[in-house]
């Protein structure tokens, strides 16, 4: 039966399980929905049995996915469950070079341990949600004081240099707001769509803009978004967010591929029933939803990291990328038992290839219990690059298989 939001339970599903969703049709005509995806795991194969008994477990009678219940798929961090006790910290600020890596070393001075986050940057802005607890009790940090310092503290590092237009927040988020949602949530009321970012980051976005018009359907009173972008996993859940935190409900939608391309037609009202008549709301939806797409674009090199964990080990890597000279524009942190995986996707400012001393350091930093993968994030959705392995024969997908079984 249909509902509000629906939709977005049902691709945020699939986004967790990051299932790739080649092909799509929705359609939604008074009470009922009928939503049909073709869609294969990261490796092109089809879904398993386990996959789709969760998926009918999280959208079922019993499921509030986008409130506080959540599923129990192993090792993903639907919304805040499955990661224990924990305090979570919002922040967002202006993004510049090591700004991470002090983020890191703050919460690490004051004993925490940071058991999960989400990065992401856009348009010099950079927005992240971090779980932690104390580093001794393994238990949310709840103390009054401690907590003011803890918000002292990261906010002086967000401000940094003094100079923040939009201006820098720190909050202790209550909820159980789906994280990537909450990071568009954040982006979005922070207007990171506005232009603002450098001529580096603007010339790098252009060679991938997604192309977005807006028409008016006067058969059946609908608004019509056509997006036209670089295709890539997650990416109607991206727009479906933003559609919906913006307000509006999606009735029908066409979801189709072209080469590189992801196209997306979808039909859409204002939840009050208006369509978007004026010029001002379709540029304002333009911008917002472009911004959703790129915000989750990374180029460059991703690392990623296997191994025990360990209070401060995201100081000490961080740190080591700030030494060399890269930058993170995104980052992904899990633990699972009493392993950490974490993947940083990372730049420098040329686009240089990452050095093998650059690696090497990291090694030294982290010590060997950790594996090690470099893969240099393609342009275009050409097949993946071969890996830089630091030890032959290490398979990072298959260790999180083995973790999750």
């Amino acid at each position: 039966m249909n509902k509000p939001g629906i939709l977005l339970e049902v691709v945020q599903v699939l986004s967790d399980l990051d299932l790739f969703i080649s092909k799509a049709y929705i359609t939604s005509d008074g009470r009922w929905f009928m939503d049909v995806f073709h869609v294969t795991d990261q490796q092109g194969k089809k879904i398993t049995n386990k996959a789709i008994e969760y998926i009918e477990k999280a959208l079922g009678p019993e499921s509030n996915i986008l409130g506080t219940k959540g599923g129990s798929w192993p090792g993903k961090s639907v919304g805040m469950h499955s990661i224990g006790d924990h305090t979570a910290i919002e922040l967002i600020g202006t993004d510049r070079p090591g700004l991470l890596s002090e983020i890191f070393a703050v919460l690490a001075n004051l004993h925490c341990n940071i058991i999960a986050a989400e990065v992401w940057t856009h348009n010099m802005r950079v927005a992240c949600v971090l779980y932690v607890n104390d580093e001794t009790t393994f238990q949310a940090v709840d103390d009054p004081s401690r907590l003011s310092k803890m918000e002292e503290k990261l906010r002086n590092v967000l401000r940094g240099r003094g100079d923040d237009v939009k201006g820098a927040r720190t909050s202790f988020s209550i909820g159980t707001t789906h994280v990537d949602r909450r990071l568009h949530q954040l982006m979005l009321a922070d207007k990171d769509y506005e232009i603002g970012g450098s001529v580096t980051e603007g010339n790098e976005v252009i060679s991938f803009r997604p192309v977005i018009t807006i028409d008016h359907c006067e058969e059946k009173g609908y608004s019509v978004v056509n997006i036209k972008c670089k295709d890539r996993p997650k990416l109607l859940f991206d727009i479906v967010c933003t559609l919906t935190d913006m307000q509006f409900v999606v009735f029908h939608a066409s979801v189709s591929s072209d080469g590189p391309y992801g196209l997306q037609e979808l039909y859409i009202r204002h939840k009050d029933g208006f369509t978007l008549d004026s010029r001002e709301e379709k540029e304002m939806v333009i911008k917002c939803l472009e911004a959703a797409i790129l915000r989750r674009v990374s180029e460059g090199f991703s690392l990623e990291l296997c191994g025990r964990d360990r209070v401060g080990l995201l100081s000490d890597v961080t740190r080591v990328l700030r030494e060399y000279g890269l930058t993170v524009t995104r980052a992904d942190v899990t633990t699972i038992g009493e392993q950490a995986m974490n993947v940083f996707y990372v730049r420098d400012a040329s686009g240089n290839p990452m050095e093998m001393k650059t690696i090497e350091a990291l090694r030294r930093e982290i010590g060997h219990t950790v594996m090690l993968n470099v893969k240099r994030v393609p342009s275009s959705t050409n097949a993946p690059q071969p890996s830089r392995w630091t030890r032959s024969g290490f398979s990072f997908g298959g260790l999180l298989g083995r973790l999750w079984s």
